[in-house]
């Protein structure tokens, strides 16, 4: 079982009245919402999506305490008893449409680029890595998604004021701009919130229907 802080350290994805992603908040935020019965949980069973209040998602946590408590799973508890930690929340009242927006900020191209050098590949501290343009500003480079990566410092000092053509050096791969946030695809890594993927996913809210 996790212990209560890593519990509360985990996020819960926030759906809007139309179930669609909008933000993500803590634990400690959802279960306000939930309390105040501004929003309720919404959980993947069996395939399908099933919501609960707040009072009835403790009394469905209860019973999973004792019969199907799954490794992936976080718990808070109580005086009581015990209240697993929901993955999603949808707001009752909220309609405005998800931001597509990706902040271009220096946290997002680390998360994108998953902390490899985009010249040798290996993996560093984000105190060990820096940003490079691909282009050189001296060449007219921009700061852009396309055109900044995240670089060792061996490469970087290497690479000099050049393009990578020139300093006979080759990206792992292509910049681009994210679809969505790079944070959030470190998040779905994590086994505990694949249940978020369907709400993540363009291709399941764009399909036509028949």
């Amino acid at each position: 079982m996790s212990n209560v802080n890593s519990a509360l350290d985990a996020s819960v994805l926030v759906l809007n009245k139309l179930f669609m992603a909008v933000h993500v908040i803590s634990v400690r935020r959802a279960f306000c919402l939930l309390c105040k019965d501004l929003a309720e949980v919404v959980n993947l069973e069996d395939g399908q999506f099933a919501t609960y209040d707040f009072a009835s998602w403790r009394e469905v946590s209860e019973y999973r305490a004792k019969h199907f408590r799954q490794e992936e799973d976080d718990w808070v508890r109580t005086s009581s008893s015990q209240i697993q930690v929901p993955r999603v929340v949808r707001l009752f009242a909220y309609e405005k449409m998800p931001k597509h927006t990706v902040k271009f900020n220096r946290r997002n191209i680390f998360a994108r680029d998953n902390n490899q050098c985009q010249y040798c590949g290996r993996k560093f501290s984000t105190t060990e890595l820096s940003l490079d343009h691909v282009t050189p500003r001296s060449q007219g480079g921009q700061s852009t998604w396309e055109n900044i990566v995240c670089a060792c410092v061996n490469c970087n000092v290497r690479k000099g004021g050049r393009t990578p053509k020139q300093a006979h050096m080759s990206l792992i791969r292509k910049p681009e701009k994210p679809k969505r946030s790079p944070v959030l695809n470190l998040k779905l890594t994590h086994k505990k919130y694949q249940s978020w993927k369907t709400f993540l996913d363009n291709a399941y809210w764009s399909v036509e229907l028949k």
